[in-house]
Parts: structure tokens; C-alpha cells; sequence
């Protein structure tokens, strides 16, 4: 395993997955055997750039080129050196195993061009597009036998990967499984080839420690990857939520009067930019993005919030995103996604308009839904493909008021803890990327307690109440504490693209409350599957299989806590990774970890729900 958080590989362009693949499969049976150790090496060398093209200095004879227009290596004949071995040599490899992985490319918008006709009054906003289930838009149909092949092969890639696990996943592993992603997408099996794609690029990141690796996510990436794969091979007709589309497409939206809400950095591997939200007139929520590619983490930060500042790519409107976020707009032939994301078409007219405050019609109403159905809502939208959720259903609208800094259980650190209808509610950081200042702006709002807030956030889902603060304003009402933004801020700020200042918080108290949340009660002890799971993923199969010891005992306090089935299943779990196989000769079978796989997604779905539960128990305040 690499330690390379920071090393210069980070600052090299990024490669599609399908080069990864074509280039590794091209080594010989030797040379595999001697990658990780080359790419471990590679990962330390700074690349210069000139123009489209970064050069690495292998030694003192071989020098590698990595040409990337806009940033991205498309193709292996775009990464050359100049060794005696090339093009089957190491270096090529090493090269793209430690380069980041680039996301899949944006279509061309395909929005609905209408009939020329006389420029149309403004008509009443029309309703978001639904999703393809809700329409009956949904296609669905068996697989063919290529596909059932792509798909089971893809599966078996995935299983290996986690037997191996973090320390076992090498850039062969690595490319074995973007090889089989290549073939499902070339078959239009596009949500299981880009779970694929996202499981590499998390587990490039726990290999290289990267700053912002959690594990939890790698290990929900190995989850919803096994999940459709199994799913695909068992549906008698697979439909769009299981086979993934190469692109949204955009339908027809009349005309539309938007009015501005906030905006949020996008800050990804490979891309940066910023998210414009908007409310219709009917209180339905679109988006307007302008996301780029970037060739270094380091540089991510700054190109979001340079995006803020751009004018938004919507028909003559004369105004930046941030800008947006304050006043509103009146569109016609409007085009959107069923997501919400709104299309820059030819035909598509707009003109600036005035906003409306988070305190009046239609955006107050989005403040209006109780908390408990807007968790409700959200954790439904998790459950959802991306494509097919509908804007804004994991967003959390909430009026709060600030306790203070203090520990939550299990938390060896101090949050930012709030009061929401009697609920204690932590407020999380959206980005833990240091340069978008999310945790200064959390420390200053933590230094006013009683700090009245109307705030946006995303769910953390976990068995305490919690969000992820995205924008933030004063709540309403009067002889509270609350935000004194200046008159251009029209009553809110978006984290991360803009930061707090003390001019803006009201004189801290002169004495400070107690900060005193409910009792909880104790929770049932899920971190003892969650843990199991989460080693699995780390170190792989052997290591569970070779701790048998603890076992009895971790099931014995499940079942005491009244959690028989999570006893079984980590029974099962254990059972299953010292149960391999051997062959005739007794020797193991070392490609056999399907049936691992499969009980380990098991496991994985049963604390999925089950934090789920958890999640739900507590925002209905049943502590």
C-alpha cells in the first residue's frame, strides 16, 4: 500500500478507465507481479507541463509523456515512453495506475428542439419532469446473454477486489475491474460500470491516504456495486434504474419563473464547479451547473468559487451564479432533466427577475414540511439512482438554534450542535476540503449560543440527528439572536462559496447557557457489524477469517441487545471466509470468493436498513 496523499501524482492529469485497462493488460505475467512496487515509486516524481502534455522523468534515460487535452488521457497511444520496453513496459502502467481517475465525459445536451413559432407569453411554470418510473417512460427488458456475461463478470471482478481488500487491491485488481466496467458500458449496462469506476477511484484514494478517503464510503461503494450487478442477474426484466443511461435527458419545461436559493461548490477527483439552486413558482427545485475539469486537487477549491463569479449559461440572463442565488429569472421553452438540472438550448430565452427572501412564497414553503417527513423524503432519495431522483429530495430545510460546540456519542470529536424543534441536531461541514473554509465558518456560528438560523443542509445519516450545512440565514421572527448579513446578502450566505465574518454575528452573550442536550438513551451496539464489514473491506477476506476468536462473544452482545439477525449474519460472514474451497489437490482456491461476496452484501444491506431505522428513530425524537 502507498502513502501518497500528497504526493506530486496528485497534480497529474487524469485518465479514463477503459486506458487503465489496456494499458496494465498489455504487461506480461512478470511484470504485473512488479507493478504496485514501480507505481509506488512513480507516485513521487513531480510531473511539467507544457501545454497539453505532462512529462515525468523516469531516470536518467526514460522519460514518460502523458498528453491530455483539457486535462484527460483518452487514449494509451497518449501515454508514450522513451525506454528500450515501450510500449509493454512498467512505466506506462505505473503511470496510469497512480494517475486519478477521469469521471465520465458530459454528453451533448440533447434537449427537444420545438417548431419554429412566434416568440410565447410566460406561461404558468410547468411541473418538474418526473422520473422514468413516474412517467412510464421505464423500458425494461431481459438481458441478452452478452450482457448477463458483462454483468457476472463484473460481479466476480467486484468480489475479488473485496476479498483482497485495501491492502490486497493492487493496480492489477484495480484494472481487472475497469476492464470488466469498459465491457458493461459498451453494452449499455451504465450504473453497474460506473459503481465500478467509483469503487477504483476510492479505493486509489485509501491506498494512497488521501485526504478525503472515509471508509465508510468505500465501503458503501463495494455495497451498491455487488447490490445491482446481483440485481441485474436475478431481475427477469431489468429497467432503467439497474441499467444506468449514458445521459439525463432533457425534457420540455414551458415557461418558468425561478427565483434564486443558494449555491454549493462541486468539488470532485477530476472536476470543479458550482451548483446554482433555484425554486419555481409551484416550489419545485432545478438546478443550473457549470462544472469543469481540473488537474489537481490543489487548484479545485479556487476554480468552484471562480465559477460562482461566471455568468450563468441560461439564454440573455445578465447575471453570475452567486448572483442567481439572490434574484430570480422568468425562462421560456425551458428544457430540464429529471433531476432538476436546466438546459442552455438555443431556444431557451431568459431574463433576469427579482428574488424573493427565504421568508416569503413560494421558497418559505420549503421550510414548511416537517423535519421527520424531510428525513423521510431524503433517506427514500438515497435509495434512488442519481438519475432518477428528483431535485432536491435529499436537501433539509430546518429552522435552528445554536448550542454550541459539544460531543456526540461516539464522536471523539466536538460539533456544532443545534436545537431543531426540540431535537438536537448537528451541523456538519459539507466539504472537509480545508480551502473552502466550512469549519471556520461552523466555529463562528458555535461562538453565539442561542443563534437563531434558517438553514439547508444535506442528512448524515447516523443514529443521531445531523446535516451537512450547505447555506444558512437568519430564521424568522423577532428578539432572537440571529445573522447580521449586510443588505447585498439579502438574508443568506452558501457555505463554502462565501464565508462568515464576525461583523456578521450578533455580540456574544455575557453568559453563556450550559449546553445541555437530552439524555439518550444507549444505543444497540451496530458498530460490532459495522466494524466486521468495514474490516473486511480493509484488509480483506483473510483477516476475518483468521479472527475467529471474538466471534461468540460480538454475537452474544448482538443477540442481548435484541439484534438476532445481524448475530447471524456476522455468523454467516465468518463462516464464509474461512470456508474456501480446495482444489484436488488441497490447495485453495483462491478465485472462489463469490459466495463471501454475496454474504457480505448481505450483512452490508441488513445494517444498511438498519441504520436507516436508527436514522428515522431519531429525528421522530424517540431518543
Amino acid at each position: 500500500m502507498t502513502d501518497s496523499g500528497t504526493s506530486p501524482a496528485a497534480d497529474w492529469p487524469a485518465v479514463r478507465p477503459e486506458v487503465v485497462a489496456e494499458v496494465v493488460s498489455a504487461l506480461s505475467p512478470r511484470l504485473r507481479k512488479r507493478l504496485d512496487g514501480a507505481a509506488a515509486k512513480l507516485a513521487d516524481r513531480p510531473a511539467e507541463r507544457t501545454g497539453d502534455d505532462w512529462r515525468v522523468q523516469v531516470d536518467e534515460e526514460a522519460e514518460l509523456v502523458l498528453h491530455a487535452p483539457g486535462g484527460v488521457v483518452r487514449t494509451s497511444a497518449d501515454v508514450r515512453c522513451g525506454c528500450l520496453l515501450a510500449p509493454a513496459c512498467l512505466h506506462r502502467a505505473a503511470a496510469v495506475s497512480v494517475a486519478r481517475l477521469a469521471e465520465a465525459e458530459a454528453e451533448a445536451e440533447a434537449e427537444p428542439e420545438p417548431e419554429p413559432e412566434a416568440e410565447p407569453e410566460v406561461e404558468p411554470a410547468a411541473p418538474a419532469a418526473q422520473p422514468p418510473e413516474a412517467s412510464g417512460a421505464c423500458e425494461t427488458a431481459p438481458l441478452t446473454p452478452a450482457e448477463t456475461e458483462a454483468a457476472e463478470r463484473l460481479r466476480r471482478s467486484a468480489a475479488e477486489a473485496l476479498a483482497a481488500g485495501v491492502s490486497g487491491a493492487g493496480a492489477v485488481t484495480q484494472a481487472e475491474l475497469l476492464r470488466t466496467a469498459h465491457q458493461a458500458r459498451l453494452l449499455g449496462l451504465h450504473r453497474p460500470a460506473a459503481l465500478a469506476v467509483a469503487v477504483v477511484t476510492r479505493l486509489r484514494a485509501a491506498r494512497a491516504a488521501a485526504p478525503d478517503h472515509r471508509l465508510a464510503d468505500l465501503a458503501t461503494a463495494f455495497r451498491e456495486l455487488l447490490d445491482v450487478t446481483t440485481a441485474l442477474l436475478t431481475t427477469a426484466a431489468p429497467g432503467t434504474e439497474l441499467r444506468g443511461t449514458p445521459r439525463q435527458p432533457y425534457r420540455e419545461a414551458g415557461g418558468l419563473r425561478l427565483y434564486g436559493l443558494f449555491a454549493e461548490p462541486v468539488v470532485t477527483a477530476t472536476h470543479a464547479g458550482v451548483l446554482a439552486w433555484v425554486v419555481d413558482a409551484d416550489g419545485g427545485l432545478a438546478t443550473v451547473a457549470d462544472i469543469t475539469q481540473h488537474t489537481g486537487p490543489a487548484e479545485a477549491a479556487g476554480l468552484a468559487r471562480a465559477a460562482a463569479a461566471r455568468p450563468v449559461r441560461l439564454g440573455d440572463a445578465a447575471l453570475s451564479h452567486r448572483e442567481l442565488t439572490r434574484s430570480g429569472l422568468v425562462v421560456q421553452g425551458a428544457t430540464r432533466t429529471a433531476t432538476g438540472r436546466l438546459g442552455a438550448g438555443s431556444r431557451v430565452r431568459a431574463v433576469r427577475a427579482a428574488g424573493a427572501d427565504w421568508h416569503q412564497p413560494p421558497v418559505a414553503g420549503l421550510w414548511e414540511e416537517p423535519p421527520a417527513a424531510q428525513v423521510e423524503r431524503a433517506l427514500t432519495a438515497e435509495r434512488t439512482p442519481y438519475e432518477l431522483r428528483p431535485a432536491g429530495s435529499d436537501l433539509l430545510f430546518l429552522d435552528v438554534a445554536v448550542l454550541g460546540a459539544g460531543q456526540l456519542p461516539g464522536s471523539p470529536v466536538p460539533h456544532l450542535l443545534a436545537d431543531c424543534a426540540g431535537l438536537t441536531v448537528a451541523l456538519l461541514p459539507a466539504h472537509d476540503d480545508p480551502r473552502l473554509g466550512h469549519g471556520s465558518d461552523l466555529a463562528l456560528l458555535a461562538s453565539v449560543p442561542g443563534l437563531r438560523l434558517r438553514v439547508i443542509g444535506r442528512l448524515e445519516r447516523a443514529a443521531h440527528p445531523g446535516i451537512r450545512l450547505l447555506a444558512a440565514g437568519p430564521a424568522p421572527g423577532e428578539g432572537q439572536p440571529a445573522l447580521r448579513l449586510a443588505a447585498d446578502r439579502q438574508g443568506r450566505i452558501s457555505l463554502g462559496l462565501e464565508h462568515l465574518q464576525r461583523a456578521d454575528l450578533p455580540p456574544e452573550p455575557a453568559h453563556r447557557p450550559p449546553l445541555t442536550p437530552g439524555p439518550r438513551a444507549p444505543r444497540p451496539p451496530v458498530h460490532l457489524l459495522t466494524r466486521r464489514l468495514e474490516q473486511v473491506v480493509t484488509t480483506g477476506r483473510p483477516a476475518l477469517a483468521a479472527d475467529l476468536g471474538s466471534g461468540a462473544a460480538e454475537a452474544g452482545q448482538l443477540r442481548t441487545a435484541g439484534l438476532a439477525t445481524a448475530a447471524r449474519l456476522l455468523a454467516a460472514l465468518r463462516s464464509t471466509a474461512a470456508g474456501q474451497e480446495r482444489d484436488v489437490f488441497g490447495r485453495l482456491r483462491t478465485d472462489d470468493h463469490l459466495p463471501f461476496a454475496l454474504t457480505w452484501l448481505a450483512a452490508a444491506t441488513y445494517q444498511e436498513e438498519l441504520a436507516a431505522a436508527l436514522c428515522t428513530t431519531a429525528w421522530h425524537g424517540q431518543d
